[in-house]
């Protein structure tokens, strides 16, 4: 039987991406940037937009959506402040009324884990930790090709694990200590111009400063490095995973490599070597998962 198209979208802070999706396979896509400042209404009809732009015929809509969702109603019960007014929406509702198909929505990061459990990186494989580094750290765990999600929606919500690398540091869910605090993007950035005495900086400026010699952008890559390191080996620890997946903008080679000793230094010897893969689908994961996820639930046995 041939695969039902699926209509995927990916909602960030800065940018929407909408896709033709079957089995797996991104057939056509197009963007936007994200109205994030004009609110949820705003951010939904550019959504539904981008879908009718791509002139097929998809039978569902699948959605990554930013934010804890509630898997029983649907509905955004926490996110941060990128998009405005998005606490409490009801994605799927506001979207199926406005493209008049069924719509399901996950979190984006437990997105980008379903597609890459399923059509990725961690295809065939039975228990698959997903991990995106970005402006946060999101996280995300599929068994058997099927996300966990947990009773909130929170299940692999690896941001918020506590290490003492991150001890006082406050962290944007509000609490202090976590390894979002030390280890996404925006804080590695944030601790360097700290040390430096300089402005404002970027990850990626950062990375260069490191690669020039600037032993305070090494500390910087190397403290957080560490922290996500000792956060991966406990999730490792709890979990026992195939692999654990790894993507996201901020998931550069230079903080993945000071990771790694961390992480082997932390898993108990009985696991062996866990691997650390990068993603296989590169920016389309969280789009297939998304597709995914319409598939599963949607129609038996659909992925």
């Amino acid at each position: 039987m041939t695969s039902p198209l699926v209509a995927a979208v990916d909602i960030g802070g800065t940018k929407t991406d909408a896709a033709l999706v079957r089995d797996g396979v991104v057939l056509t896509r197009t963007r936007a940037a994200t109205p994030a400042t004009d609110g949820a209404a705003a951010v939904l009809d550019t959504a539904a937009a981008l879908v009718r732009s791509l002139r097929g015929d998809p039978v569902a809509v699948g959605v990554g959506a930013p934010g804890l969702v509630d898997p029983g109603t649907g509905l955004v019960t926490a996110a941060t402040s990128s998009i405005s007014d998005w606490t409490g929406v009801d994605v799927c509702a506001e979207l199926a009324a406005r493209l008049r198909r069924p719509s399901t929505v996950l979190n984006d990061v437990q997105a980008f884990t379903l597609g890459e459990a399923v059509h990725g990186a961690g295809q065939d494989r039975r228990l698959v930790v997903g991990v995106a580094i970005g402006t946060g750290i999101g996280g995300g765990l599929a068994l058997d090709g099927r996300l966990l999600v947990g009773r909130l929606g929170a299940a692999g919500h690896l941001g918020h694990l506590p290490v003492p690398q991150a001890t006082g540091l406050p962290c944007p869910c509000g609490s202090t200590g976590h390894v979002e605090a030390i280890a996404a993007g925006p804080a590695i950035a944030a601790r360097y111009a700290h040390a430096s005495g300089g402005p404002g900086t970027t990850l990626p400026r950062v990375v260069e400063r490191a690669a020039a010699g600037d032993p305070a952008a090494r500390h910087a890559l190397a403290v957080a490095g560490a922290a996500l390191g000792t956060a991966l080996a406990g999730l490792a620890n709890v979990l026992d995973p195939d692999l654990i997946v790894i993507g996201g903008g901020a998931a550069v080679p230079e903080l993945l490599a000071a990771a790694a000793p961390a992480f082997a230094a932390g898993c108990m010897p009985v696991l062996g070597a866990v691997p650390l893969v990068p993603a296989g689908l590169g920016p389309d994961a969280a789009l297939v998962g998304a597709a995914t996820h319409a598939a599963q639930t949607l129609w038996p046995g659909g992925s």
